[in-house]
């Protein structure tokens, strides 16, 4: 058992305020789905946790205007998964919760949590003997060349390739979403395809927050995409698992069914949520038919990078993909 401090202030300020006083290492903790579970791990070790789950000012959701969506970051998975807004107009967003989890996890796991969930790669988890750069930086990759059968085909690298374990992010990205952080530095708005790095040589470094900045909400811009949008994700058992391959996708179709607007997101398949911008560039002006979803998602995984065990997930997701769009699509024409 490791020793630490734990406190649960009443205001924002007072998180942050906290947090800077209990020193280097120090956490926040909100739902403690994540965090519990890779302190029980020795994955994280933090000298103190400073819980800001029950805070007000960081779990409203509003759904009601016109110009965007606002979801705090508190805000529960569950109770965003089931707002009538989100269900009806977005239904990519409401699936992407609904299938993250379990509902005893979703009645507890927050949205903002949720998008800063590390990998479930399992050298990472179990540490030693294996070597894992996001662990230990400069000690290797022990995935590289071993068990990679759940590992990313886009944006690796040498140094890593661990997937990105989320639902919630890939459906967000899809839709531009931005999040807002405030911190020492005082308050900034990052757009969700920034928050993000890709590994490089600094596994380690996952996003692009700064030291002790907490997310306060998700801002998703309002479209008419949404109604024709879905998250399919395909995995090794219905429920409770994590992707092998995901795509979150949005469709508006012109009169005469050629593409308006298009938006994909992957997940399960590369090491942070990942917009396939070619494959909506594919798209965009032509049919919507199996013909041109199959090459889409082929335009999606043109730059995968396979490794020993994990090839099936280029075939994986380009179907995911096209079967994506094609229900999409369909939802589009009601």
């Amino acid at each position: 058992m490791r020793p630490f401090t734990y406190d649960a202030p009443d205001t924002v300020a007072d998180a942050l305020d906290a947090l800077a006083a209990a020193g280097p290492g120090a956490k926040f903790l909100a739902g403690g789905t994540t965090l519990y579970d890779l302190m029980k791990l020795g994955v994280e070790a933090p000298p103190a946790v400073v819980d800001v789950h029950r805070l007000p000012e960081l779990s409203q959701i509003d759904s009601t205007g016109t110009d965007e969506l606002v979801f705090g970051a508190g805000a529960r998975m569950a109770d965003v998964a089931e707002d009538p807004v989100v269900t009806r107009d977005y239904a990519a967003l409401a699936e992407s919760l609904a299938k993250a989890a379990s509902q005893q996890l979703r009645e507890m796991a927050t949205v903002g949590g949720n998008l800063l969930q590390r990998t479930r790669c399992t050298y990472f988890r179990h540490g030693e003997p294996f070597a894992c750069n996001k662990r230990e930086p400069g000690s290797g990759c022990a995935a590289i060349g071993g068990l990679d059968r759940a590992h990313a085909v886009l944006g690796t690298s040498d140094a890593c390739i661990a997937t990105f374990p989320g639902d919630w992010p890939v459906a967000l990205l899809a839709f531009d979403a931005q999040v807002d952080v405030l911190g020492p530095d005082g308050a900034r708005t990052v757009a969700l395809a920034d928050l993000y790095r890709e590994p490089g040589q600094r596994p380690d470094l996952e996003t692009t927050l700064r030291p002790q900045e907490l997310l306060l909400r998700i801002r998703v811009p309002a479209t008419p995409t949404g109604r024709g949008s879905t998250y399919h994700k395909i995995r090794d058992r219905e429920s409770y698992a994590f992707a092998l391959a995901s795509a979150a996708a949005a469709v508006a179709l012109h009169a005469d069914g050629t593409v308006a607007d298009v938006r994909i997101g992957l997940g399960g398949v590369a090491t942070r949520p990942w917009r396939a911008a070619e494959a909506e560039q594919a798209l965009l002006g032509q049919p919507l038919t199996a013909e041109t979803a199959r090459q889409a998602g082929e335009a999606a995984f043109a730059a995968a990078r396979p490794g020993r065990e994990n090839g099936f997930k280029i075939e994986l997701g380009i179907r995911t993909v096209a079967d994506a769009l094609r229900i999409a699509g369909e939802r589009a024409t009601r």
